[in-house]
């Protein structure tokens, strides 16, 4: 039998491949032939790479290739080939399943490409490989290939019954330890949004219910963290979705947390108050809003009605139990610099737990890619093939656009600044005007010359505020103290982070910490263990001058942006304390 690998390059180690894993497990792939997968990341060196791969002895090497990584794939083949010229060098995914025969000529040491769907090209070929059937290539649809001189394509292969679909994962999950784990439920995508390759698939396929619940109950039973559905509109279907949420719910163990893809506008009023229900942490969605232009909206061929989705966003706000992580895409067509102020500042009111604020990708084989010259689209010739300028967008802005963005990650998705956020951003005339002028302080001070720490983050911000004569100097420390508190305990803060209530309750803050009882009622997780080890993994710090708050921090036990849980205690409690510590 041929030596065969299944290679996949991530872009973070965290990222598991669910290709691969579909690929060998299909039709019983690995155990009937010799089949090696392996998965690397683009932080790692092409010899690194080269080396562990010649080591394998590979007879044919197949790369499951996307925007992330075919840049160092198209290193890494002549790499490869210089090695190992007798090996045959594959691609599958969505990066080479369209215009493959030009990738096949632009890269020579390219030798076959298998577009679309993997599972059943793939088996295949292996079969073909190994046991000789097909007898040629040439019966195998799906497939790119190198035949002398000429470059040959087969038909495309039909849509695969999803029921045929393995369980991706080994049943304890070794695979994945430490990584996200994705699962999908569906394939395809009911709308035709021009940037993306899911319009290009026409309809809809469900994998069957009953396969669905089972697979989602190993991911219970192991109380893995989270697990990410790649569907791209989970909801299209109510009852698809609702049989897998009430599921969910129903057989729900206190632990993982299930990210979902959905279109906001179509949850009707009883999913909407279903969702209500549900554990908090249970699920999370996203949504994607990309554009509130009119205009933009009708170029693209989306069919979101922006008002109906705040409205739903929230109501599901309201609720308190669903992170919610919002879209927007800069540089559509019509969207401008003003326009895409607009926008973000409409998304921004709708205060999502993220907003992420992307740069439009020119995909092969998407309506964008189609009509680049009517939008007068200049992008990098390079993947992601991220844009450049538009017929309303020059360079200047998107430059500026992208300083902007890296403060909206900075010190917003991060999760780190929410409270002194809350209080500086309504100081300035919008949502966006804050993050603008805080990008431009940025690039001014040349703090994008290098990465920033999480205090050297406080201390730019800190710099940022003080040309704001409105800013109130302590009620902002504050509440910059609180938010480094929530994000893990205290050790060492800025120096000019100079408001602090210790002195004045030290003394109840140790008298709780010496209570059994009060332990257990606002830390019960920690009933039971000793006051050195809750006062280790916990902190307690009265915040505030005027009207002080004291707030109990526990760090075991925190959220998807990695906030601690907290609870208030009342300042009469530390007070009695302090009393009887003192009698």
């Amino acid at each position: 039998m041929k030596k065969i690998v299944l290679a996949a390059v991530s872009a973070k180690y965290i990222h598991s491949s669910l290709a691969l894993r579909y690929l060998s497990r299909f039709a019983d792939n690995g155990t009937r032939h010799n089949l090696q997968t392996i998965e690397f990341t683009i932080n790692q060196r092409l010899d690194f790479i080269a080396d562990e791969l010649f080591r394998q002895a590979p007879d044919v090497i197949l790369f499951s290739c996307y925007i992330w990584n075919v840049e160092i794939l198209r290193q890494l083949c002549p790499l490869l080939k210089k090695i190992m010229p007798e090996c045959i060098i594959g691609f599958g995914g969505p990066e080479v399943s369209y215009e493959s025969e030009t990738f096949l000529r632009e890269n020579p040491a390219a030798d076959i490409i298998m577009r679309g769907e993997g599972e059943q090209v793939f088996t295949e070929y292996l079969n073909h490989l190994d046991f000789g059937e097909p007898v040629s290539l040439h019966d195998i649809n799906g497939l790119t290939f190198r035949e002398g001189e000429c470059i040959c394509s087969t038909p495309q292969q039909q849509p695969l019954d999803l029921a045929q679909l393995p369980f991706p994962y080994k049943e304890d999950f070794s695979d994945v330890q430490n990584q996200i784990i994705y699962y999908e439920s569906q394939r395809g995508c009911p709308y035709s949004c021009g940037y993306c390759l899911s319009s290009i698939e026409k309809g809809v396929r469900f994998v069957p219910l009953d396969k669905v619940l089972a697979d989602l109950q190993k991911f219970l039973d192991h109380n893995v963290r989270q697990v990410k559905f790649i569907d791209r509109t989970f909801n299209c279907k109510k009852s698809h979705a609702m049989a897998i949420w009430q599921y969910l719910q129903q057989h729900d163990n206190g632990v993982t947390n299930f990210h979902f893809e959905i279109t906001a506008d179509l949850l009707d009023q009883e999913t909407i108050d279903f969702l209500r229900t549900v554990r908090k942490g249970l699920f999370q969605f996203e949504i994607g809003v990309q554009s509130t232009n009119e205009k933009t909206i009708q170029a693209i061929n989306r069919n979101v009605n922006f008002t109906k989705l705040s409205g739903i966003v929230r109501q599901i706000k309201e609720g308190n139990n669903i992170h919610q992580h919002l879209d927007l895409i800069a540089g559509l067509p019509y969207e401008d610099y003003a326009s895409f102020e607009r926008s973000f500042n409409d998304v921004y009111a709708l205060r999502p737990e993220q907003l992420q604020l992307g740069f439009l990708k020119v995909l092969k084989g998407s309506m964008i890619y189609q009509r680049q010259k009517d939008f007068e689209i200049v992008y990098q010739d390079t993947a992601p093939y991220e844009v450049l300028t538009t017929h309303v967008l020059p360079y200047v802005d998107t430059l500026r656009l992208k300083y902007v963005e890296e403060m909206v990650e900075s010190y917003y998705n991060s999760g780190k600044f929410l409270h002194t956020l809350d209080y500086l951003v309504p100081l300035y005339d919008t949502p966006f005007s804050f993050f603008e002028q805080l990008s431009q302080y940025w690039v001014a001070e040349n703090c994008h010359y290098q990465s920033q720490s999480k205090l050297g983050l406080c201390d730019i911000l800190w710099r940022f505020v003080q040309q704001n004569e409105w800013v109130q100097t302590r009620k902002f420390q504050w509440l910059l103290k609180f938010d480094l508190a929530l994000h893990e305990k205290p050790r060492k803060l800025p120096a000019w982070l100079t408001v602090s209530n210790d002195a004045r309750w030290h003394d109840g803050v140790f008298a709780f910490y010496c209570s059994a009882e009060q332990i257990g009622q606002y830390l019960p997780h920690y009933r039971g263990m000793e006051n050195k080890v809750v006062a280790r993994q916990t902190h307690l710090e009265v915040f505030g001058d005027e009207n002080p708050t004291a707030v109990v921090f526990d760090y075991v036990h925190k959220d998807l942006l990695g906030n601690a849980e907290y609870k208030i205690v009342p300042l009469e409690l530390l007070q009695a304390l302090c009393q009887t510590d003192e009698k």
